[in-house]
């Protein structure tokens, strides 16, 4: 009797998807494609593993991310310092600025995937995280800052979100911050006993994130300091005055928060974030902001930037408790058979229905054997298939097919009809599509079957 092995379970905040929510992965991934397509961005696909030196360079050394959150290691084989990437922005900037993609004019760009980040796994917040972000290169204005915020706006009417607000503010220029930075260590310094340790931690290194703090001890402190928007030059202004213009004009609501400065040292003038009341603490499901500077820190000339990305964990969560909509089946069609002759011909079968352009699951044995008619129907009733056809030794002998309506109400239409084998792909696709199975794709298309669904 061999021993019994001990189970391996995943890595903490590394979690699976598994195959019952990821039709809602899929109702989300293809709608924010589809949103991102109509405004004209292009996908962009950068490597997981990035140098180090790229995300201090990026993000900040003094930041959380880069001082306690990335996974790094040395490259056994040349000793490289590698870092499994934390967010997408800065591989998104290294790739334009390697590639000259800004050489011939401003770029629209999205991405998605995996990010990695060590930190304490909670609700929509793991250590292995999936965003979806866009980045505009190369764009001055405020008007592509509106078009990002218009389109995230598109996106959670699309996928029915209505629980989201969008908070904005500017952070200025270098030069502003800096006069505002030293107000704020004079300020804080002069109300140190009020700091936790923290908060001390930061005051020199990077005391704007001081402003971002959750300590209900600190919030009197914090919103009686000095604002960065009292600090804004003309330029800062106009641009930000702007923006609001043109949301106003779209009737996009928002609502200005001078605390809000974002994490990362990239950031200049517009930053902003979409925030709901309904995942707890964490509110934020998507930040974004203009980062003019970044690619001129990675080598590029100066080229302004502004992008944003979103945790799709956390909009997944929302979608969940704003009312999870029904999973879409597995198939069009259900394909159960009995007897070995039978078995071909529902191969054959499945095939020529797939190539129609339909989805079929044909039913396998299992160790436990073939499985009755009658255990055959519940497993193809669950698949959410609208038609199951049944191949039996009748049906081979008169070279037919059963086709039953699995959605059909009671007395709805005929619940079971007899189509001869040869006619069973256009019946399924007429029933399926209505009409449909006929197309004109042009002369190079031999397929007199394939399927254009509405």
């Amino acid at each position: 009797m061999s021993e019994k092995k001990e189970k391996i379970s995943a890595i903490k905040g590394m979690n699976d998807i598994l195959p019952a929510d990821a039709p809602l992965w899929e109702l989300f991934e293809n709608t924010a494609e589809s949103v991102l397509k109509s405004y004209g961005y292009q996908k962009i696909v950068t490597p997981i593993v990035e140098e180090t030196g790229l995300f201090a360079r990026a993000i900040g050394a003094v930041t959380d991310i880069v001082e306690k959150e990335m996974y790094s290691f040395t490259d056994a084989m040349n000793g490289d310092l590698l870092t499994l990437r934390p967010e997408g922005t800065a591989g998104v900037v290294r790739a334009v600025v390697e590639h000259n993609m800004a050489y011939d004019g401003p770029k629209r760009l999205w991405y998605k995937g995996p990010m990695f980040r060590h930190e304490r796994p909670q609700r929509g917040r793991y250590r292995q995280f999936f965003q979806f972000g866009a980045e505009a290169i190369g764009f001055s204005g405020p008007d592509i800052d509106a078009e990002l915020i218009m389109l995230c706006r598109r996106l959670w009417d699309d996928i029915g979100l209505d629980e989201i607000r969008l908070e904005l503010n500017s952070i200025g220029n270098a030069d502003e911050r800096q006069r505002h930075r030293a107000d704020l260590i004079a300020y804080f310094e002069a109300n140190i006993d009020v700091l936790d340790a923290e908060a001390k931690r930061r005051l020199h290194a990077n005391p704007l994130r001081i402003l971002d703090t959750k300590n209900p001890a600190m919030q009197d402190l914090v919103n009686a300091a000095p604002q960065l928007l009292s600090y804004l030059g003309e330029e800062s202004l106009a641009h930000f005055e702007g923006l609001k213009k043109i949301l106003d004009a779209a009737n996009v609501q928002y609502t200005v928060n001078p605390r809000l400065v974002r994490g990362l040292d990239y950031y200049n003038r517009t930053v902003f974030e979409w925030v709901t009341d309904a995942l707890g603490a964490q509110g934020t499901v998507c930040a974004g902001g203009r980062y003019d500077p970044l690619i001129e820190t990675f080598g590029g000339k100066p080229t302004p930037g502004i992008g944003f990305a979103m945790g799709i964990e956390r909009l997944i969560e929302l979608m969940k408790a704003q009312g999870e909509p029904a999973a879409p089946g597995q198939c069009d069609v259900y394909m159960v058979h009995q007897g070995d002759e039978a078995r071909m011909k529902a191969f054959i079968l499945a095939e020529r229905i797939r190539d129609a352009g339909l989805d079929v699951v044909l039913h396998c044995a299992t160790p436990a054997g073939a499985g009755s008619f009658k255990s055959q129907m519940k497993k193809a009733d669950a698949s959410g298939a609208a038609f199951a056809v049944i191949i039996g030794e009748d049906e081979v002998a008169k070279d037919e097919v059963a086709v039953k309506s699995l959605r059909a109400a009671q007395g709805e239409n005929a619940q079971q009809a007899t189509v001869a084998f040869g006619a069973a792909v256009d019946y399924l696709v007429d029933q399926i599509v209505g009409g449909g199975g006929e197309h004109d794709c042009g002369p190079d298309c031999d397929d007199h079957h394939h399927v254009h669904r509405p």
